[in-house]
């Protein structure tokens, strides 16, 4: 009878984390974030301290309480040239204020990952490989790309896109414009068009995606707690000036 115990015992603990891994959450967020040359140290602050700012925001948490489970799980990635892709924190699930403030405390104590060349192409595949690693099961999957410049290394961005959305994961963009007087590779950073078109035209997809523009670095915690409440909750662009 001891003996059955113990086996019982044993087989718990085996299947127990595989059991855990398939926790259902409402969505698995990816947050890619440009860290590529263009993004000058002040910038990378902003950006930095702009993301923890935008998730921690009670109507962000509010957003990430009213589904099914009431709870997401994200990760944040930094991304450069096509081999610069990491990890800055790994799947952490948020479904209250106190998991959104760890979260956003960690992005603030983690040092920049690198500096590079920009591959958009790189960071989506990073990405979806990355979720089709998570230990959460959702519905929807979401790679939330922030850039201020167009894809100029790694595989056409459009085929990453592409090869994504044919997974049924939605990609959705931040876009970071750049003052032309302050751009130090303007068709980089200023395409013809305009960035946003860039980005609208190359790299967002799938069901509902959508652009937010930053008019700048400092607008980055706006944009992106905009962009993170429309892309949790769906709400319509409309309904979103508001928020501050």
């Amino acid at each position: 009878m001891r003996m059955i115990v113990a086996l019982l015992g044993m087989m718990l603990a085996l299947f127990s984390p595989a059991v855990r891994a398939a926790e259902p959450v409402d969505m698995l967020l990816v947050l890619a974030a440009d860290v590529s040359r263009s993004v000058t140290d002040p910038k990378f602050r902003l950006q930095r301290e702009g993301a923890a700012a935008a998730i921690t925001h009670p109507d962000v948490v509010r957003a990430i309480t009213s589904g099914p489970n009431r709870r997401i799980a994200i990760c944040f990635v930094e991304w450069a040239s096509a081999n610069m892709q990491n990890v800055v924190i790994d799947w952490m699930v948020i479904g209250d204020g106190a998991s959104a403030r760890n979260f956003g405390d960690k992005l603030i104590e983690t040092p920049r990952s690198f500096a590079g060349s920009t591959s958009i192409s790189a960071a989506i595949d990073f990405a979806v490989m990355h979720l089709e690693r998570a230990p959460f099961t959702a519905d929807r999957r979401v790679i939330d790309v922030s850039g201020d410049g167009n894809n100029i290394a790694g595989r056409l961005v459009t085929d990453a896109r592409d090869d994504a959305v044919a997974k049924n994961i939605t990609i959705n963009a931040l876009v970071i414009l750049t003052p032309i007087e302050e751009a130090f590779r303007p068709e980089h950073t200023n395409p013809p068009g305009g960035l946003e078109k860039y980005f609208q035209d190359n790299v967002i997809g799938g069901p509902g995606a959508f652009t937010i523009v930053a008019e700048n670095h400092g607008a980055f915690g706006r944009a992106m707690t905009k962009k993170l409440i429309q892309e949790i909750a769906g709400l319509p662009r409309s309904r979103l000036a508001a928020v501050d």
